[in-house]
């Protein structure tokens, strides 16, 4: 099915461009298909006949599953699609929240082309495509500081002061050479890049020691960690959770990884206690630190209440730290303005006080007044739309360098860790917070679907120069990501993007002590015209 394509004015040249662009691939349902045999005629069916879209226009990543339209719940969807797209106020209804700390005003200023975001040489939370968040650390440790949210927040509405500021933020982009010289046998060069990020002290507007974190400044470390794609979500929460954990064991008895199966995720023989996510059975799919799951509490239901801090009925608080509240309850210039911005918390007499509770939520009549921002019904309608996206089709299938890239990437080991294929199942999902019910009615489902997201959606270690915390990365979903320069404007790849196309991808895989290190190494064996194969294989799925 297709859509208008709703982008705001900045990003109107861009689309009607990369639609002109790619208007000419763009196949109907039987064109895709025709004369490809069966097994070709399965995987171009990514999301399965309940997830997929056969657009391959700007707008691909955008259209509601077939499973949406069978539902009757295309309107639902549309409703839903709006609080994506709106920039989020203090005061438009149903669009308000928005502080009194955020991270962005809109979900799709994150998420341009509803893809992930774009690389960036700056930090500005306003920056169209700015996907990143900041990781800030304990480097000694590689815990978060707990002085900060978990993402910490660069924006504020007066009178209260960004934990951050952001434009002391700087993002500098250093050129690395590896082992091989950034060449291959052949002679073929190529380039790698990597962020390093730095942050003064003085941006911080809460203190590292004394009455704040208990982190020396020089041990802070600060990384970059983008957004994820979030089409075909609602199709990884149908993987049934026994499939992943055969997955899980299947990896940890083959022994295949140098670095092995992350323990905090995998014990042995079953999920570590830290492998579930809150009060289910269900194991962690989601982020690239695989942080959440199932999707009804995983990345876009939680985003929409911490990235902009609209509140909720099952998510009645404020995105914040005790210790930024117990410093701003100090501020004088909070203080002198605080009951004229929220009159309604004048409740206690004590300025000090009164602020204290209204970041925290700290006492019952703070609730009661502060009513959630978010209707259960609009929530209800954000959740049709965030599961109900397609995914794109795989396209050109039947193309002999396609077909070669193919069974190359299966071959050389690429399909280990990106799995091409999984079967959902009942598709009963769960939902941690309580607020749907277990296989929900009022949410699409994908039950029993052959879906292809070249994805084991297991943690694994590329040993990368200025890597990810922990080390530890969720192996990234592959399908659609071939229309990212069509459908978002950048073709960029890996959780910073650091990877301006899919060689230096292939390329960041190969430290000597990555989990990934044999497949480079046959990678770079091959002639050009079967690298190229392969690169042409990953940009159709």
């Amino acid at each position: 099915m297709k859509k208008t394509l709703f982008v705001p004015i900045v990003c109107s040249a861009l689309a009607i461009m990369a639609f002109a662009s790619c208007k000419d691939d763009d196949k109907t349902e039987a064109e895709a298909i025709a004369g490809l045999p069966d097994y070709l005629v399965e995987e171009t069916y990514a999301g399965g006949q309940l997830g997929t879209t056969f657009n391959s226009t700007a707008s691909a990543y955008e259209d509601p599953a077939p499973a949406v339209e069978e539902a009757g719940m295309v309107n639902e969807f549309k409703y839903g699609e709006y609080f994506f797209e709106r920039p989020i106020t203090t005061n438009s209804k149903p669009f308000n929240g928005l502080g009194p700390l955020y991270i962005r005003n809109s979900c799709e200023s994150c998420h341009p082309g509803y893809g992930h975001g774009k690389r960036m040489t700056r930090y500005r939370a306003d920056d169209w495509g700015n996907g990143y968040l900041l990781v800030c650390y304990d480097k000694r440790n590689n815990a978060y500081l707990t002085s900060l949210t978990g993402m910490p927040q660069t924006k504020a509405v007066a009178p209260f002061k960004a934990p951050l500021d952001e434009t002391k933020i700087n993002i500098a982009w250093l050129n690395y050479t590896d082992e091989w010289n950034n060449r291959f046998p052949d002679g073929e060069a190529y380039e790698l890049i990597y962020p390093e990020v730095t942050i003064p002290r003085d941006a911080y507007y809460i203190p590292f020691g004394e009455g704040g974190e208990p982190v020396p400044y020089e041990h802070v470390g600060v990384l970059l960690e983008g957004t994820i794609g979030i089409y075909g979500t609602g199709l990884i929460d149908a993987i049934p959770d026994d499939s992943l954990r055969a997955q899980y064991q299947k990896e940890y008895n083959d022994g295949y990884m140098q670095n092995g199966i992350n323990p905090s995720m995998w014990a042995g023989a079953d999920w570590a206690p830290t492998g579930l996510y809150g009060n289910t059975s269900h194991p962690k799919r989601y982020t690239y630190a695989l942080t959440r799951g199932p999707l009804q509490d995983a990345p876009g239901s939680n985003a929409i209440w911490n990235i902009t801090n609209v509140t909720r009925s099952n998510k009645q608080a404020h995105y914040m730290t005790a210790i930024y509240a117990n410093i701003a309850k100090n501020d004088p210039d909070v203080r002198r303005e605080f009951y004229r911005y929220y009159p309604n918390m004048n409740i206690t007499g004590d300025t000090a006080q009164d602020i204290y509770n209204y970041l925290m939520y700290a006492t019952d009549e703070v609730k009661q007044r502060l009513e959630p921002e978010m209707s259960d019904k609009d929530y209800v309608n954000f959740m049709v739309w965030h599961r109900g996206l397609a995914v794109p089709a795989a396209r050109n299938m039947g193309d002999n360098e396609v077909q070669r890239g193919r069974q190359l990437f299966r071959e050389i080991g690429c399909s280990y860790c990106h799995r091409p294929g999984w079967t959902t199942g009942d598709d009963v999902f769960t939902d941690p917070t309580g607020f749907f019910a277990d296989g929900d009615s009022r949410l699409p489902r994908f039950p029993h679907q052959k879906i292809w997201p070249y994805s084991d959606f297991i943690q694994h270690k590329l040993m990368m120069k200025n890597d990810i915390r922990t080390g530890w990365c969720r192996t990234t979903p592959l399908w659609g990501r071939g229309l990212s320069a069509i459908c978002t404007g950048a073709a960029d790849r890996m959780h910073d993007y650091r990877a301006r196309n899919v060689i230096e991808a292939i390329m960041w895989h190969g430290a000597p002590n990555s989990d990934a290190r044999r497949t480079v190494e046959k990678f770079r064996q091959l002639s050009k015209s079967d690298r190229d194969a392969i690169v042409k294989f990953i940009n159709a799925i």
